[in-house]
């Protein structure tokens, strides 16, 4: 469920989301099953190492970061999207982790998951976001954070909401605006992706 407080600059994201997936936007982990068809996975080091060991790796996952979001978002703007989350009894906390990460977010939209019977296993979501125009670099604090998994679910998409790029502890999931375009990326970075059968 939506909790409909969004932010008026938010307004035209949140038409989107509502056109696109009519239950409300997902959670970023959530992209890659609602749009297998048009989803990749690149992995952010060589032999699909999770974590980086010294600078050298973090410039080898920041490379494969950027190189794909320059890619998709080059000489255009992007709304970039955070998370937190909280028990939704619970009066509201903002992580200062992630407002330092993400200064230029301001919230979104809120989204309740209930559906386990037991309320102790409800959460209340926040989404922050900001648009911007995309620069190749900007969001290195972020994505290294991101590697580091002290700040999951962010995701990055174009103002049309036809690619989306979510970053993770040890990889990227890329959502993609056909199975074409999707295709066309992967062979670009055949050397990136997963050893497994199933993308994963």
């Amino acid at each position: 469920m939506i909790d409909p407080l969004a932010d008026p600059v938010h307004e035209r994201l949140l038409r989107l989301w509502q056109a696109w997936m009519p239950a409300g936007p997902l959670l970023p982990h959530e992209l890659k099953t609602a749009c297998a068809d048009r989803w990749v996975r690149f992995h952010s080091l060589p032999e699909s190492k999770r974590y980086a060991d010294g600078e050298g790796e973090y410039a080898v996952l920041l490379n494969r970061y950027n190189t794909v979001l320059d890619e998709l978002f080059a000489s255009g703007d992007v709304y970039v999207v955070t998370t937190d989350w909280a028990d939704p009894s619970e009066p509201t906390r903002w992580s200062e982790h992630r407002r330092a990460l993400h200064p230029e977010g301001t919230l979104w939209i809120t989204l309740d998951e209930t559906d386990d019977p037991d309320p102790e296993f409800h959460t209340r979501w926040y989404f922050y976001a900001d648009r911007r125009p995309w620069q190749g670099g900007c969001l290195d604090l972020l994505l290294r954070a991101v590697a580091d998994d002290t700040l999951p679910g962010i995701f990055v998409t174009d103002t049309d909401l036809t690619r989306i790029y979510h970053p993770y502890d040890g990889g990227a999931d890329v959502i993609l605006a056909t199975p074409e375009d999707r295709d066309r990326l992967r062979h670009r970075h055949a050397g990136w992706l997963s050893s497994h059968p199933s993308g994963y």
